[in-house]
């Protein structure tokens, strides 16, 4: 079910007054409900895996709880782990795997392709399991840490699994946060209403307003690199990274205002990330915060961190930033090399960050003035979005080949484009992207020195109705609903 579908605007209501009707007792059972009924929508088979991998975490979580042998306790971890994230790498990349290695090793001629040597599972990976695959995991390492104690009743620990609006994808809640909330009980509160909704519009605006208006002139250049312009795949490059970022924040926003009006907490999800001065700050703290934070806790850290030595350290980053991009792996765009190359790309980046930390200091220490300068700032903040728009290439390109001839037909155009910019025949569709754009940007601006929503709860009435409607009639007028899904809810 789409948060921008009909369904859902029906679907939604209904589930509201339900949890306002029932006894507060009950009320997460009545969230259970509902979020089987919402993942249900998209296909009923799915929430068989949901139901399973649910029933295995819970019936492994209390095995490590009541464990008197620290041997049962890593067992039951140990296959816990398996079975979750064994299961999504078998989703993921099993029949991919399997036709790369018949090609590798001559197996099967091109002509006989339809007739595999290999087997294949022939499975579709469950919509959002890479999502609650991560968060059932981290649930299970955190009880065996000793972090939290294991969930006595199996109905709670579903809903955590299968919470509706992060379900499809995110933000990746911990256990830690989301659990004591269930247990000290669910509320309708009036005061989570207003930032409930306005998170709610916010998010719809830069889903159906933003990401779906840049969309199809990003797939026009994607689709035929080979035959686009240099101006084409430049456009297209700098549209993707707003496209990806405004659809899959647009999800994350939608998903944690919803989860206000049933007196849920989800953390945040993205900060602003195109103002980030480095892409050390970047991935750190702006961009998919829960990811990283999985990552960090659940993977960096517990191989070494940066307290093995520098060269551990080195490792133990592109590690992290490798295993990232397998795990968005199929994202809409197919399973492939791209991904692997995508994290590598960004591994590096923060290889070259830490090797010049120390020069950035010692200039910053020498010329103070220079490196606190607004200009100096704004040209930093420019470099990093252009290092993530080059990875965005290799994320969005449907092969390695693709994503080098977009870089290298934009590259053998460079000097030329003061010629070919203005020759260019640009259309109102490319203006109108352009000013929502500029629009975002001004907002993200303004958001980072002082909240945009303080901004407006400080305006005159009339000033703050006015900015509500007109976000309304951008939806209506200009926002495409229901025709495609969210990036990030894809695999």
């Amino acid at each position: 079910m789409l948060f921008t579908s009909l369904q859902f605007f029906v679907f939604l209501p209904v589930t509201i007054i339900v949890f306002a009707l029932v006894p507060a007792r009950w009320r997460w059972g009545w969230l259970l409900v509902a979020s089987y009924v919402f993942y249900a929508a998209g296909d009923p088979s799915h929430t068989i895996y949901l139901a399973v991998v649910t029933a295995i975490v819970f019936g492994c979580s209390r095995a490590i709880a009541e464990a008197e042998r620290p041997a049962v306790r890593v067992t039951s971890l140990t296959l816990g782990l398996f079975v979750v994230l064994g299961g999504l790498f078998a989703f993921k990349f099993y029949d991919f795997l399997a036709g790369e290695i018949e090609q590798a090793l001559g197996l099967v001629a091109e002509a006989d392709a339809a007739a595999p040597v290999l087997p294949r599972l022939g499975l579709t990976t469950p919509v959002g399991f890479s999502f609650y695959a991560f968060a059932a995991a981290s649930y299970l390492i955190d009880i065996f840490a000793g972090r939290i104690a294991a969930e006595r009743n199996a109905g709670r620990v579903a809903l955590y699994v299968a919470h509706f609006p992060k379900i499809l994808a995110g933000p990746i809640e911990r256990a830690t946060t989301f659990l004591p909330q269930v247990a000290a009980g669910l509320r309708f509160d009036s005061a989570l209403v207003a930032p409930g909704l306005q998170l709610i519009g916010w998010g719809l605006f830069k889903k159906v307003v933003i990401a779906d208006t840049l969309a199809p002139m990003v797939d026009r250049a994607f689709s035929t690199p080979a035959y686009a312009s240099p101006v084409d795949l430049l456009v297209a490059v700098y549209l993707f990274s707003f496209q990806i970022y405004c659809d899959f924040s647009g999800y994350a926003d939608i998903a944690i205002g919803v989860s206000l009006l049933f007196g849920i907490r989800l953390m945040e999800n993205f900060r602003r990330p195109y103002l980030s001065r480095s892409t050390a700050e970047f991935w750190g703290g702006r961009w998919h915060i829960s990811l990283g934070r999985w990552f960090r806790d659940y993977l960096y850290i517990p191989l070494g961190g940066s307290r093995s030595g520098a060269v551990q350290r080195y490792a133990n980053i592109m590690g992290v930033f490798v295993v990232s991009g397998l795990w968005h792996a199929g994202l809409g765009y197919g399973v492939g090399w791209t991904f692997l190359v995508w994290g590598a790309l960004n591994g590096f980046y923060q290889w070259v960050g830490l090797a010049t930390a120390g020069l950035w200091r010692c200039i910053g220490t020498r010329l103070p003035r220079l490196g606190s300068s607004a200009a100096v700032q704004v040209l930093r903040i420019l470099l990093t979005f252009h290092l993530i728009a080059l990875g965005w290439v290799f994320f969005r390109a449907a092969t390695i080949g693709d994503a080098l001839t977009i870089l290298e037909r934009i590259w053998a155009g460079l000097a030329r484009m003061p010629a070919l910019l203005p020759a260019y025949p640009f259309t109102a569709d490319h203006g109108l992207a352009a000013g929502l754009i500029a629009f975002l940007m001004l907002v993200e601006v303004l958001d980072e020195r002082r909240s945009i929503w303080e901004r407006l709860a400080a305006a005159p009435v009339a000033l703050r109705w006015a900015a509500y409607y007109a976000g309304i009639f951008a939806l209506l007028l200009i926002g495409t609903w229901g025709s495609r899904e969210f990036i990030y809810m894809q695999f």
